[in-house]
């Protein structure tokens, strides 16, 4: 269900049928609509699932060592993302509350569900081939990559700004989401540590939907700026 659902989200997003509206994908036509600052609606949406991943580690304190490296990553995930909301991501704009609430929720189920299922193996038989160290270092790849596009893009809006610019250096000279693609590398090392069903599943929907919405911003971008260069991509480089 959660793979189906990424993926018909992806899809919407991609045919721009219906993108979440925050960031530039904010309907201005829709201004009936309640609408926060973009700010308080990221915080909205990663702290639930933040506080619920941190009262895992009390709940489940005998989970194993792969439940709590799979906790301690998705945790260490998500404590960055509020870190980069309060202090890196430089907004300018409003986001509707539904879509907050649904990124919110999104998070809080797929988190949930992946920490509460991997607590259900507790004491099942173990992978012939152990990945949960290399899916650690996987993880901390993508992490690591994902912030410094983030930081890159923080660093192109000076103060006062509110426009949109084409983003350079690191892998936006290649493709437009290269924030995304790193977290895809971040979901791919929790499927590693994980190696569950739900935990690779989970991360092939997060892979359709941000297929999804980095194809919708290239299109964005080729809209908005004639001179975007067309060799760049929408996330994975000279491919897609």
């Amino acid at each position: 269900m959660n793979l189906i659902f990424s993926a018909i989200l992806g899809y919407s997003e991609g045919s721009s049928k219906q993108n979440l509206e925050y960031s530039k994908f904010w309907n201005l036509k829709s201004q009936e609509k309640a609408k926060i600052p973009s700010k308080i609606g990221m915080i909205i949406a990663y702290t639930p699932t933040l506080i619920t991943c941190l009262s895992f580690f009390w709940i489940f304190p005998n989970g194993g060592i792969r439940f709590f490296m799979l906790n301690f990553a998705i945790t260490i995930h998500l404590f960055k993302r509020l870190l980069e909301v309060l202090f890196v991501h430089k907004y300018s704009g409003s986001m509707a509350m539904n879509s907050a609430i649904t990124i919110s929720s999104s998070y809080f189920i797929a988190f949930s569900s992946l920490i509460y299922i991997q607590h259900l193996t507790k004491g099942s038989t173990e992978p012939i081939i152990d990945l949960k160290y290399f899916g650690f270092i996987v993880f901390l790849v993508g992490i690591i990559g994902n912030f410094y596009h983030h930081f890159i893009l923080s660093k192109m809006r000076k103060k006062g700004e509110s426009g949109y610019k084409i983003p350079k250096d690191g892998l936006f000279n290649l493709v437009i989401c290269p924030h995304y693609l790193f977290e895809i590398v971040t979901f791919f090392g929790f499927s590693l540590i994980s190696q569950t069903l739900f935990s690779f599943s989970s991360t092939i929907g997060t892979l359709f939907y941000l297929m999804g919405r980095s194809y919708a911003t290239r299109k964005w971008y080729l809209s908005k700026f004639e001179d975007f260069p067309r060799n760049v991509k929408a996330l994975i480089p000279f491919v897609f």
